[in-house]
């Protein structure tokens, strides 16, 4: 046997996971850069690179990723990407944004939530004997397909600004496109965090009642919202003392850590607990532009550790169940954010051209998207379609990644603000 063939045949106690990390780093770096080459986001880089390590080194990698020695990575990324979509909701910029923006936001992410929900859960009734498991409804099919309509709601902030940056666009709609983008992520998370404490209740038997429906998810609002402020005010009060950029870096990275820890514990959300404290961060800490450059200057190892690591849970078997869902979820998603933004424009009196394109350039999908899946799958545990659903999510942000990016740039085009050389 060649020494490749040794290295891809050890077992799992063979290979140490500091191994497996050294490795991911490296090549999610390369991945990312020949993405970004090929003008693509570099989360597309992240994610082929890891679908392809996993397809090299099914079986030791798969043991580590799949028996959480690495679970710890993805658990940092979630909190590190929630804490900045927190910091991106300035009152400020919020109160500029207006009224119209926000009413194009609520209706854009409900109109994708409601019609991938249903679009999943039609799908999953009618194809249940494909995935070789017979359920209650109640109690299976229509809690996963909860999870994905709120995961569906989401819109990659990432990708539509590269785009915006790209081609220097500029006017009254990329105003609005960023202001309901800029909003979206948050809205997703306090949806998600509904969906998934009325899935957890409902899987394993459960019925719905006034407790799950309302109760539980707002309990688990609550304390992810009371442990985001409460470590908010913790570091408010230290970062009085401290102006040295190692120290700060150690000091907020350490209240990410407490804030989740303590979420969990109280039966919330990390991922909104630590959106909160974002939010406390942005808004009423001194230093806070400090306090985000500090994290922005290592978030990005972690990223692409954690989207590689995510293309190593793609699974070309369960693709060909879980391909068509991609599809049910990516179209389902599209007509629900280009109806809904249609909807909340004409309602609220936007501009013809934002009526007309809005919803076409909210498509893309990325970071967010792929967070929430993995929060799920940790938060719902093992369960029936636990790895379909996440195969079929991941599926999805691909078809997304490869085919938004050019929807986005025409539409610049045609609403006359794209100014590229």
């Amino acid at each position: 046997m060649g020494l490749f063939e040794h290295f891809i045949s050890l077992e799992i106690s063979e290979l140490s996971p500091l191994l497996t990390i050294g490795f991911l780093l490296l090549a999610s770096f390369s991945g990312g850069e020949l993405a970004s080459r090929l003008k693509a986001p570099r989360v597309i880089g992240y994610l082929a690179t890891g679908i392809l390590t996993g397809i090299i080194f099914k079986g030791p990698l798969h043991n580590i990723v799949f028996l959480h020695d690495l679970n710890i990575i993805t658990h940092i990324a979630l909190a590190i990407i929630a804490f900045s979509i927190g910091g991106s909701l300035e009152l400020s910029k919020v109160k500029r944004l207006g009224g119209q923006i926000l009413t194009i936001t609520v209706f854009q992410a409900f109109g994708a939530f409601l019609l991938a929900t249903i679009a999943t859960a039609v799908f999953l009734l009618i194809t249940e004997c494909s995935f070789e498991v017979h359920s209650c409804f109640i109690s299976a099919y229509f809690p996963f397909a909860l999870v994905i309509g709120a995961i569906s709601a989401a819109t990659a902030p990432a990708a539509t600004l590269a785009i915006i940056h790209e081609y220097r666009a500029k006017g009254a709609f990329t105003t609005t496109l960023l202001g309901v983008v800029a909003l979206d992520d948050a809205l997703t998370i306090f949806i998600y965090a509904f969906a998934a404490s009325i899935a957890h209740s409902l899987i394993g038997g459960g019925s719905l009642t006034i407790s799950n429906l309302f109760a539980e998810p707002v309990y688990s609002v609550f304390v992810s919202v009371l442990s985001g402020l409460a470590m908010g005010m913790v570091v408010k009060t230290l970062i009085r003392y401290i102006r040295n950029r190692e120290i700060m870096l150690g000091v907020i990275i350490g209240g990410i850590f407490l804030t989740s820890g303590i979420a969990e514990i109280l039966k919330g959300h990390a991922i909104m607990a630590n959106m909160v404290l974002g939010f406390i961060v942005i808004n009423f800490v001194e230093h806070h532009n400090d306090i985000f450059s500090v994290v922005e200057s290592v978030e990005e190892p972690f990223f692409g550790l954690f989207f590689t690591l995510a293309g190593t849970h793609f699974d070309l078997q369960l693709m060909k169940a879980a391909g068509i869902l991609a599809l049910v979820i990516t179209g389902s998603r599209f007509a629900g954010k280009i109806f809904g933004s249609a909807f909340g424009s004409q309602i609220s009196h936007a501009p013809a051209n934002v009526r007309k394109y809005l919803g076409l350039a909210l498509l893309p999908t990325a970071g967010v998207t792929v967070g929430l899946a993995f929060d799920a799958q940790a938060y719902l545990g093992e369960a029936a379609f636990s790895e379909i659903m996440l195969s079929a999510v991941l599926g999805s942000v691909l078809l997304n990644e490869f085919m938004t990016p050019f929807i986005v740039k025409s539409v610049l085009y045609k609403c006359g603000e794209a100014n590229a050389f």
